[in-house]
């Protein structure tokens, strides 16, 4: 006797003998497709954020194709959909104003198509957390695929990183060190393959982020997208997602609170970046799992930077992946993290990391002896921030981690672009920048202006950073004694709104302090005749100002928190 197969999702569309199945079979064919593949084997939907107007997905055509063979070796059916892709480098005013939007194209793409798992390929910044949040509403069995990080850059005998050598040079252009000529020959030697940042910023850091979860593969995090092993990776994703829908291995199964509580500790001991914070808080809350921003400090402030990559370090992600990859990181944190959490291998985290080799010291330190001691994200409160606001101390410098200086204020990115090359600008090396209205509504979307570039005066003096808060966002491949994230944002009426040049402002990262030093008499003074800035009136950006979320909550819309599972919609005819 014939085992009887199960009844698939996508049989709701393909299976049925009567004029809707006529129709979902009938137009799915006009692709080449044989009728066979309908019989009932899983559809597998890759949800593809190739753009060529995101450059670190440009390859993904490519990839995705990689993925549909292994797709079709474990006998599976797949069939690929785009959705929007969110380019860092060139979507203004910033991407993360539609990361948002971009999770609701997923989840409806989703759960309005006959898919029964999905294989997840994202690359820039805001695709994955983007793409992980609309699945994780949906509750499908799915698997994350990154592309995978650009060979390093190289100029004139050095490894120079994405972002970071961008940051690194136009302050040396400001400050008279390189000439234009010199910085426009940088160019075409920073980005000289296809991928994504090979910095840890946040695109690499949330690929680690995705495998520290055990939603993707071993060693999906580091592989370079250039090397033909990231298309084997994509095979093989190909081959399990197929598996995982077998064993109705649910995304809900693998991201608990345990998976988010290593996902931390991982992002510590790689110096990731701030804006991993922000987005496992959004992811979480779509899983329904209860994770807020003090975990970040409670588990993994203390844990110390085993990498040495930039933007904290030296080396970037090619040499990182050489030297074993995210595994050898996580093997010698192994004490701290929960073993026994599920992945999408079917196998522990444990079991995937208890023979992860380490080829090289110099990039991937022991524990003992790490590259940065207690370099995990801090979170910072105060009068200033009661919601809270974030700091990365690996990537500060160590004597302005407490610190107090008079405020220079600047109201929008516009007016600090106008005034910060002044040489009449009252500033100096002991002062603190403040910018507001950069958070989630002030912006809008909460862009990565958060590490203001010096004034040129203190530049000359050979002075490389100052603090600098605000209620933005900053590249992961950026640096500085930058805090950020500040809850509640100006524009939401909070105490940033308040602060005026010329008061002082205490941080104190040791004591997780940051204090205006100002009478409540005084912020009640000003908060009377403190004015909302005007609202967007239509269109997304309305939608997004009405409903986002502040960041110490994962600037996600209110309405979209939670998850609402894949049931079978209502029939189209």
């Amino acid at each position: 006797m014939s085992e009887k197969k199960p009844v698939r999702r996508s049989q709701a569309w393909f299976g049925r003998n009567d004029r809707d199945g006529f129709v979902h079979r009938s137009w799915i064919k006009n692709q080449g497709y044989p009728h066979d593949l309908l019989d009932g084997r899983p559809v597998i939907g890759i949800c593809n954020t190739w753009s060529e107007l995101t450059p670190c997905n440009g390859h993904f055509r490519e990839l995705a194709e990689f993925v549909k063979r292994g797709v079709y070796e474990a006998g599976g059916f797949p069939l690929e959909f785009p959705v929007m892709s969110l380019g860092e480098t060139q979507l203004r005013p910033t991407a993360m104003l539609f990361r948002n939007l971009a999770s609701m194209d997923v989840e409806e793409s989703i759960r309005g198509n006959p898919i029964d798992g999905v294989v997840l390929l994202m690359g820039c910044d805001k695709t994955t957390p983007a793409l992980m949040m609309g699945a994780a509403s949906c509750d499908l069995p799915t698997i994350g695929l990154s592309g995978g990080p650009m060979l390093n850059g190289k100029f004139r005998g050095k490894d120079i990183g994405s972002g970071t050598g961008v940051w690194q040079m136009s302050e040396m252009v400001r400050a008279g060190e390189m000439t234009m000529d010199e910085f426009t020959q940088a160019e075409s030697c920073m980005h000289r393959s296809k991928g994504s940042c090979m910095t840890m910023g946040t695109a690499s850091t949330m690929a680690s982020m995705v495998e520290a979860l055990g939603m993707a593969l071993p060693e999906n995090a580091a592989i370079p997208a250039a090397d033909t092993r990231r298309n084997r990776l994509a095979q093989l994703t190909g081959r399990r997602i197929v598996e995982m829908v077998k064993d109705d291995l649910r995304m809900s199964k693998i991201l608990t609170r345990r998976a988010f509580e290593n996902a931390i500790r991982t992002n510590a001991a790689i110096g990731g970046s701030t804006n991993a914070v922000i987005h496992l808080l959004a992811i979480a809350g779509r899983m329904g799992v209860d994770l807020k921003l003090e975990d970040w400090d409670k588990l993994g402030s203390e844990i110390p930077c085993l990498v040495d990559l930039q933007p904290s370090g030296r080396f970037l992600m090619e040499d990182f992946y050489y030297a074993g990859g995210l595994p050898a990181v996580m093997k010698e944190i192994r004490h701290l993290l929960h073993l026994d959490a599920p992945t999408v291998n079917g196998r522990t985290i444990g079991e995937n990391i208890a023979e992860a080799p380490c080829w090289n010291r110099e990039v991937i330190r022991p524990l003992d002896q790490p590259f940065k001691p207690a370099a995990g994200i801090a979170v910072l409160r105060g009068n200033l921030a009661p919601n809270g606001a974030v700091i990365k101390p690996s990537a500060a410098s160590e004597h302005l981690l407490k610190h107090r200086g008079r405020a220079v204020v600047f109201e929008t990115i516009e007016d600090f672009h106008a005034r910060i090359d002044d040489e009449a600008l009252d500033v100096d090396e002991t002062c603190i920048l403040v910018l507001k209205n950069c958070g989630p509504k002030g912006y809008p979307g909460m862009a990565e202006v958060g590490n203001m570039p010096l004034p040129p005066k203190v530049l000359r003096k050979g002075i490389t950073d100052m603090v600098r808060i605000s209620d933005a966002r900053m590249s992961g491949t950026a640096y500085g004694t930058v805090v950020l994230h500040t809850s509640p944002e100006a524009a939401a009426g909070g105490p940033l709104a308040l602060v005026q040049s010329g008061d002082v402002i205490e941080l104190d990262v040791p004591a997780r302090r940051l204090h205006l030093e100002v009478s409540d008499a005084e912020l009640a003074r000003r908060r009377a005749q403190w004015q909302a800035p005007e609202a967007p009136k239509r269109g997304w950006y309305k939608l997004y100002v009405d409903h986002v979320q502040q960041a110490h909550l994962g600037a996600d819309l209110d309405f979209l928190v939670g998850g609402s599972g894949a049931p079978i919609p209502r029939d189209s005819h």
